[in-house]
């Protein structure tokens, strides 16, 4: 089980989402991969804040990656983005997702979020490292009731959450947030995969 990485962004309805505050963990990649990586993550958890609506909860899967998501929307209008492996729980992802908005909104202040690059929160770092085993979050499983009561929507795969006719390669191709680079590595990795599939 791994947490690759760990977002919170300002989500305004119908516009662009921006990353507050984030952390990553790639380590399992090569040296030489880590920067396409990197970007790719940054961009799926753009892409997975940007199409869930305010007050929702929903896992969505990519390849290898699960991105579980909270748009807790609210006057902060933010969501948290938590990427890891297949294996990770849900559970614990979205309890954690939610102590890690509360712990933000408690110490950075509103008025902060217009420019991201000043935010410090460095207790992000210490959320990935120490939840990269999801029996961590027991400590954080009073938040469950509320999970409980909230409707979480589980898509298959991204193509589920994008627009009618839409599709994630078309995405990859048009985005000026990823390298030449990354939409490279994007389709080495997704033509490596697709030829382990058993239907």
């Amino acid at each position: 089980m791994k947490i690759f990485s760990l977002a919170v962004v300002q989500a305004p309805p119908s516009k662009s989402c921006t990353i507050l505050s984030s952390a990553s963990d790639l380590s399992s990649f090569s040296f030489y991969q880590r920067g396409s990586v990197g970007e790719f993550l940054s961009f799926f958890t753009k892409t997975i804040a940007e199409r869930t609506p305010q007050g929702q909860r929903q896992s969505v899967q990519e390849n290898n990656y699960t991105a579980h998501v909270y748009n807790r929307g609210g006057a902060e209008q933010l969501a948290a983005i938590i990427v890891t492996d297949q294996e990770y729980p849900v559970r614990p992802a979205f309890s954690l997702l939610t102590k890690l908005m509360d712990d933000f909104v408690a110490k950075v202040p509103q008025t902060s979020y217009a420019n991201p690059t000043a935010i410090s929160f460095p207790e992000i770092e210490t959320y990935l490292q120490k939840y990269q085993d999801p029996r961590q979050a027991d400590a954080i499983m009073r938040v469950q009731q509320e999970l409980d009561e909230t409707k979480i929507v589980l898509h298959k795969t991204i193509e589920s959450v994008l627009q009618r006719g839409e599709k994630i390669n078309d995405l990859v191709d048009r985005s000026n947030a990823l390298s030449m680079q990354s939409k490279m590595f994007y389709k080495t990795a997704k033509k490596q995969n697709s030829c382990c599939l058993i239907m």
